[in-house]
């Protein structure tokens, strides 16, 4: 919230634009926009992110409503772009009790990571099981001349 979080807020426009211009750069430097994946934020946890602000002596500086924003602006640029989006915020939501996911309120949690890997991971997979496999199975390969296997 820019007016309790003020070094740290990013006018929601200009979220986007920087997101836009990383991807931008990217494909200028001859990355597909197949390859790249936006992340939004997660969702934040106002409780558990209040009682962290709090034993700092401050108050409640975010909000999910606006994280969801900038979630929602993410998305918007992955698809303006032409690049997939990884909609995190939306599906920690799907679990009403997302409260696992976070460590603090606003940090991703083991549980948050694993989440993340996860959801990631099978976006890859896809795509990784279209490609041609390069080299030989393993059981394939000749163990007593194993360089005659990869000619």
């Amino acid at each position: 919230l820019a007016e309790l979080n003020p070094k740290q807020h990013v006018p929601l426009e200009e979220y986007a634009a920087n997101l836009k211009s990383m991807v931008q750069y990217l494909k200028s430097v001859d990355i597909t926009a197949d390859r790249i994946i936006l992340i939004t934020p997660p969702p934040l946890q106002e409780s558990a992110w209040e009682k962290a602000c709090l034993a700092k002596g401050e108050k409640l500086n975010r909000c999910n409503g606006t994280t969801g924003l900038y979630a929602q602006a993410c998305v918007r640029v992955a698809s303006e772009c032409g690049t997939d989006a990884l909609d995190l915020w939306t599906l920690m939501q799907k679990n009403q009790d997302f409260s696992s996911y976070l460590s603090d309120g606003l940090h991703l949690s083991t549980e948050g990571n694993s989440f993340l890997a996860a959801q990631l991971w099978s976006r890859l997979e896809n795509r990784l099981s279209a490609l041609p496999s390069l080299l030989p199975y393993w059981r394939d390969v000749d163990h007593t001349n194993p360089e005659a296997s990869l000619l």
